[in-house]
């Protein structure tokens, strides 16, 4: 994400660090990784959205979710509108990372390897997001 790219929901770093826990700042706002399989979304199966952790905006239905083996909640298609990428050359490769549209908090990457009907997967730091089920 380029430094001076503009966001909806744009907070100073001291008011990130407030609202968001150590692990989340990390991920979110410093392009951090979560270990693989810690989060307890990879086993979240309920109907309902996947919304950004920092700034609340929906990111990914429960339907698009998929279990890629990866060890991290993926999606093989945000809702419109609500994910931004850029282009992410740090560790020795070529990545396109994925952040919210909403806050440009860093969610994770994106890669070509998902299920049909996209092809595509969104390998999402579970710290990035909240769930929240379908009300019934």
């Amino acid at each position: 994400m380029a430094g001076d790219e503009h966001f909806p929901v744009e907070k100073s770093p001291e008011e990130w660090r407030r609202e968001l826990a150590p692990n989340a700042y990390r991920v979110l706002r410093d392009h951090g990784t979560e270990r693989a399989g810690s989060s307890p979304l990879n086993d979240e199966h309920r109907d309902g959205v996947f919304r950004c952790a920092a700034c609340g905006a929906a990111l990914f239905t429960s339907d698009t979710k998929f279990e890629s083996g990866s060890g991290w909640p993926s999606f093989f298609r945000p809702i419109p509108g609500a994910i931004g990428t850029s282009e992410d050359s740090s560790h020795f490769m070529r990545r396109t990372e994925v952040h919210c549209a909403n806050c440009g908090g860093h969610l994770g990457h994106l890669f070509p390897d998902g299920p049909q009907p996209t092809g595509e997967r969104y390998c999402t730091n579970g710290v990035a997001l909240r769930f929240e089920p379908t009300k019934r």
